[in-house]
């Protein structure tokens, strides 16, 4: 069993748990997410990790409320336990892999888009710890949906703010704000998108029209995480990926947004998956078990 030390909310339908998990804690990086599961037939869910403290043990994640089984975990207390976290999984983003030298040269931009804010705060922290400034914007919806504010400030070089109704920071969406930041005179070597996917397809579109190269996290596609449901199929380039065992940070540019959107919605009923496993044949993987793709 894996304690729970901390849970509150957030904001409206946003938790924050910090959890028990030595194991997990000593060896994830950021980009990395874990799966949880409260019971013996809980439904799994993958949740990318906010934060880890490793001296003490303890695994930090924020998530928001999207179906039966979060609602069902946003209940849960100081106290609580879950039946399984499992992690970490996935691969870590490639600012913490590449060589240090090579990272510090660079000039990075954060973009994060609602609940996309957890797990770009633990990249900034990588990088602040490393001696490393970066450039971050946090867009939300209203202000009272901003998450994590604080944190994000203590470690980033330059924090924006942008709500879309203008009730606090800038007014406008996060891709506004990258132009003017080019406008400004900002120069990037790279910029990490991670937030709902309309948006990370919109902040490529933009990054590509100012030559920026881009990676984006496909975390908000997942659902079993270890690459058996084939939910989390998405083509990057002209090769089919899947997000949670080859990501979930991939080449923003190259990702077909579009098409990835569509399937999300489709592969939600046994018809679609029924459909999709025609249409996609030995890519389809299927282990969902529901449309015969795993037969």
């Amino acid at each position: 069993m894996y304690k729970i030390l901390e849970a509150k909310e957030l904001t409206t339908n946003i938790f924050k748990m910090v959890v028990e998990a030595k194991r997990v804690a000593k060896s994830c990086e950021p980009g990395q997410f874990i799966i949880v599961r409260m019971d013996d037939q809980g439904e799994r869910i993958p949740l990318t990790i906010c934060d880890y403290d490793r001296e003490a043990g303890t695994v930090t994640i924020v998530f928001q409320i999207v179906g039966a089984g979060t609602q069902m975990m946003s209940q849960l207390k100081a106290g609580d336990s879950f039946r399984d976290f499992v992690g970490p999984l996935g691969k870590p983003s490639e600012l913490v892999t590449d060589p240090l030298d090579e990272v510090k040269s660079k000039k990075i931009l954060f973009v994060a888009g609602g609940v996309g804010t957890a797990p770009v705060y633990p990249q900034v922290k990588w990088l602040h710890e490393h001696g490393i400034d970066a450039d971050v914007i946090v867009g939300a919806k209203t202000k009272d949906l901003l998450i994590l504010e604080d944190e994000m400030k203590a470690v980033a070089g330059n924090l924006y703010i942008t709500t879309d109704d203008g009730s606090y920071g800038r007014e406008g969406l996060v891709t506004k704000v990258i132009e003017d930041l080019v406008a400004e005179g900002k120069q990037y070597d790279v910029c990490i998108a991670i937030g709902p996917m309309i948006m990370m397809k919109f902040a490529c579109l933009t990054t590509k029209k100012l030559n920026i190269p881009t990676v984006v996290s496909l975390n908000p596609i997942m659902v079993d995480g270890t690459g058996m449901c084939g939910a989390c199929r998405v083509v990057v380039g002209d090769e089919v990926k899947f997000a949670c065992v080859d990501g979930p940070e991939f080449d923003g540019h190259k990702v077909q947004f579009d098409e990835a959107m569509k399937r999300q919605q489709i592969y939600k009923t046994a018809e679609g998956r029924a459909f999709l496993k025609a249409k996609e044949g030995n890519t389809h993987h299927g282990g969902c078990g529901n449309c015969g793709g795993d037969k």
